[in-house]
């Protein structure tokens, strides 16, 4: 999730944890100081871009290793702050900070490996676009209203708004499952044979939402909204390259990309480099991960890969899908 969204979300866990026990401003910005503290891990270079992409929300994101930590950072909170009282409330609220930072990321797409160390698994739910206003708004309100007040009214407030933003998340959820259930239906109705669906928001939105299916050559990219619940998805379908990933999926980097995407990707040959693409994010042709792999040559070592510059949609050709989607004419 966006960097304002996990900051004003620890802020409101620490505003509702810590109450009237210390200044509202003191528990705000301890809990934004720990919600923002995982994403710390984008300044680390793990030495090529597939590895920097697929090693973010990984240790730092880790409940585990989150819950291991709390207690020193409360203990630190709780000496600047409380003057070393209140030290079980401040390890709550440090503890919930931190872990509500990678269990909202774990509603996104990208994918977050909070199981470490027992697990490498990148867990994903996808019923929530990495920036969604309908979601961030109402923390920022309550965070407000909790800052200018500093009663028990603000802080009631905004705990009030925490919660409508996590009914919200939870409605995401039902939103995607009727989704889901309508692209199978459309899938049985087309005959259309699929290996994988992936089904999640297009951006800033959960009301209008991105579907690809992918199938043993070819994937396919569609879109519907909950406004049109029982309208037809309109499907294009484009090559994956399978051929070209068998006959490099050996290539580390390649293989990786094919592992965090949960088979999302496509694969493409371009100038006689190899290009590979994470389907997850972004929308046909313009992705936010597509990787150049270099020419591959045969006997050849692998070449560290690069990161091709995306290129986000215009603000003419989203509002083309929304209508699409909306069905209107």
């Amino acid at each position: 999730m966006d960097s304002v969204s996990q900051l004003v979300l620890g802020a409101a866990v620490g505003i509702a944890v810590m109450g009237k026990r210390a200044p509202v401003w003191k528990s705000a910005l301890a809990g934004a100081v720990c919600g923002t503290l995982p994403d710390l891990d984008v300044f680390y270079d793990h030495g090529d871009a597939i590895s920097n992409m697929t090693m973010h929300r990984t240790e730092s994101h880790a409940l585990f290793y989150l819950t291991l930590i709390s207690p020193l950072l409360a203990w630190l909170m709780a000496k600047l702050f409380s003057g070393g009282q209140h030290f079980r409330h401040w390890w709550g609220a440090v503890w919930l900070a931190l872990i509500t930072h990678p269990l909202l990321d774990l509603m996104t797409v990208y994918g977050t490996q909070l199981g470490l160390p027992f697990t490498h698994y990148p867990f994903a739910i996808g019923s929530i676009f990495i920036i969604d206003p309908l979601y961030t708004l109402p923390l920022i309100i309550g965070v407000g209203l909790a800052l200018y007040r500093e009663q028990q009214r603000g802080i009631m407030w905004s705990n009030a708004l925490l919660g409508i933003s996590c009914l919200y998340l939870a409605c995401t959820v039902i939103e995607q499952h009727q989704v889901t259930r309508h692209v199978g239906a459309e899938l049985q109705r087309q005959n259309i044979e699929s290996t994988q669906v992936l089904v999640t928001p297009t951006p800033l939105n959960s009301l209008v939402w991105r579907v690809v299916v992918m199938s043993k050559d070819s994937y396919g990219e569609g879109f519907t909204s909950l406004l049109h619940p029982d309208s037809p998805i309109r499907f294009r379908f484009y090559p994956r390259g399978e051929a070209l990933y068998e006959a490099h999926k050996d290539n580390a980097f390649l293989a990786r990309v094919a592992w965090f995407s949960h088979g999302f990707f496509s694969v493409k040959e371009q100038a006689g480099h190899i290009l590979v693409s994470d389907l997850r994010m972004g929308q046909e042709p313009d992705y936010t991960f597509v990787f150049d792999l270099g020419e591959m040559k045969a006997g050849a070592p692998p070449q560290l890969p690069v990161k091709v510059a995306s290129v986000r949609p215009s603000a003419s050709k989203m509002w083309a899908q929304f209508r699409q989607a909306l069905d209107v004419e």
